[in-house]
């Protein structure tokens, strides 16, 4: 009886625990994703409007390459945490972000620290 009781208060309590330690994981997991995602749109932006302003072939591949990406970012699903394709749309994301770089000479390292996250050139 004892033995019962004991594991009835334990589940309760460690499922009580379990859904408080997974909300501030999700919080947290999700808060790095933003940042993440929206440092590439900012720098997407950027980049597109600084070449804007050169027309020439190779400028133009450039700016296809940041349409791409902006598209892709604009088409994340920011609201939906139950899309099961979240993770390999975020490879994607940071796929399309390295082949820019790599397009505009610029070697970019995404952090995210305990204080803040950087973009670094």
């Amino acid at each position: 009886r004892f033995h019962g009781e004991g594991y009835q208060e334990g589940y309760a309590e460690g499922s009580h625990a379990g859904i408080a330690e997974g909300r501030r994981y999700g919080s947290l997991h999700g808060a790095r994703i933003g940042s993440e995602i929206g440092c590439y749109l900012g720098f997407a932006l950027t980049w597109h409007c600084l070449l804007q302003k050169c027309t020439d072939d190779k400028n133009s591949k450039k700016i296809r390459a940041l349409d791409s990406l902006i598209g892709m970012i604009q088409k994340f699903p920011y609201e939906d945490p139950t899309y099961d394709k979240l993770q390999e749309d975020l490879e994607k994301i940071r796929g399309k972000f390295k082949q820019v770089c790599s397009m505009l000479n610029i070697q970019a390292d995404f952090r995210i620290g305990t204080e803040r996250s950087s973009l670094t050139f």
